[in-house]
């Protein structure tokens, strides 16, 4: 029985910290940079959200890099697309979230795009965001994209760069 008791100890040291999930606030900030936009090669899917869910109700929070985005101004060159915060739980099995603004028409949304994170050691990212322009029809005649993965620190603001458009996230335990 003791050598059971040694062995069950045993594992608890060695076995990764982030078993369970973890409820986190995550906010982020997606802009367009200085320059000319960089279309993609091609428009965004109409599916653009498969395997995601969309933002449980209620998991909204207030933002807090109100700071951050009030220096994204169009005198210094930005033009933040979406600034949005919410509770979620992150475990070691991906969770990926669609997230869109503006008004949707046939299906796209001016922006749109889908953000995953798991957890083990750090925090894992996968976004994957779409800015959409629309004809006079309502039709979409053109996307930017913005799709990047990294490593996360829980507790720190993270810049990705990506042409030109720019994607700032912190994501905090709760």
């Amino acid at each position: 029985m003791r050598a059971l008791h040694c062995l069950a100890l045993l594992l608890t040291l060695i076995a990764p910290t982030a078993f369970a999930d973890g409820l986190y606030q995550v906010e982020l900030i997606l802009f367009r940079q200085a320059g000319e936009p960089i279309p993609a090669s091609q428009t965004a899917p109409d599916d653009w959200a498969a395997d995601a869910q969309a933002l449980a109700a209620g998991s909204e929070r207030g933002t807090a890099l109100n700071a951050e985005a009030a220096k994204l101004t169009a005198a210094n060159g930005y033009q933040v697309l979406l600034h949005q915060a919410w509770q979620q739980n992150v475990g070691e099995a991906p969770t990926k979230i669609a997230l869109s603004s503006g008004q949707q028409q046939f299906g796209h949304f001016p922006v749109e795009g889908t953000l995953s994170l798991k957890q083990m050691r750090f925090v894992d990212l996968e976004s994957d965001f779409w800015i959409n322009q629309f004809d006079a029809d309502g039709l979409l005649s053109g996307s930017e994209r913005l799709k990047q993965g990294t490593r996360l620190k829980t507790g720190e603001l993270t810049f990705l760069d990506h042409g030109s458009l720019g994607l700032l996230i912190k994501v905090s335990p709760l």
